[in-house]
């Protein structure tokens, strides 16, 4: 097999070509972005919300107010909201719990911006490809039905390798933004089902004393 020669596409493959490169720069950039953002945002800080929900439960709500004022994650934000609702209308934890829930549809909100974008490319990149093979199989069989003559099977067999590279590039390009997608996806859910016990935990109480958020 030769080397890879772009002179070998047609103008509508080069630019087919062109935006599957695009549409991996955006996967890629928004790869790290999601990831630069989680780590400002403090999403997955487990323990500092357990270590401040448990000074909560515990009858400090001075220390725990104190130490959630500082923001520094998703969950103590959280928290911080919960304890004000708390502390604001002891006697009403709904209110607490609304004010918990307001805060993490916002927080949800910023962790799932831009993240359509990697579904886009999932669902482009393919069918963007499988139109450059299309293309170039209209091509190649194209030159095979005006040639007289005995054809050139090498010639051939170029033409159809050449417009199923778009195909694999394709492909390629959607599964791996597929499994960033399913990354960012799955810390966004973990994250959301903490919430929820973090909510709950903090105005009703645990269970199990014992138990942990998962």
């Amino acid at each position: 097999m030769g080397a890879f020669q772009f002179d070998n596409f047609d103008p509508i493959t080069l630019i087919i070509f062109a935006t599957l490169a695009i549409l991996s720069f955006v996967a890629i950039a928004v790869g790290i972005y999601k990831l630069i953002q989680f780590f400002r945002l403090g999403v997955g800080h487990r323990r500092e919300a357990e270590g401040i929900l448990d000074t909560w439960l515990s009858g400090r709500a001075d220390d725990a107010i104190r130490s959630a004022s500082s923001r520094k994650s998703v969950l103590t934000r959280i928290l911080q909201s919960v304890f004000s609702g708390l502390q604001a209308r002891p006697g009403d934890p709904t209110y607490a719990e609304e004010l918990g829930r307001q805060t993490a549809i916002i927080e949800l909100a910023t962790m799932t911006e831009r993240l359509r974008l990697l579904d886009m490319v999932v669902q482009a990149a393919p069918m963007l490809g499988l139109l450059g093979t299309v293309v170039g199989m209209i091509d190649a069989f194209s030159v095979l039905a005006f040639t007289q003559g005995a054809v050139d099977p090498t010639a051939l067999a170029g033409g159809i390798y050449t417009a199923l590279t778009t195909t694999a590039v394709g492909l390629a390009i959607a599964l791996f933004a597929f499994f960033i997608a399913t990354f960012f996806e799955a810390r966004i859910d973990r994250e959301r089902n903490m919430i929820e016990a973090l909510i709950s935990a903090a105005i009703h109480g645990r269970v199990d004393p014992s138990a942990r958020l998962s």
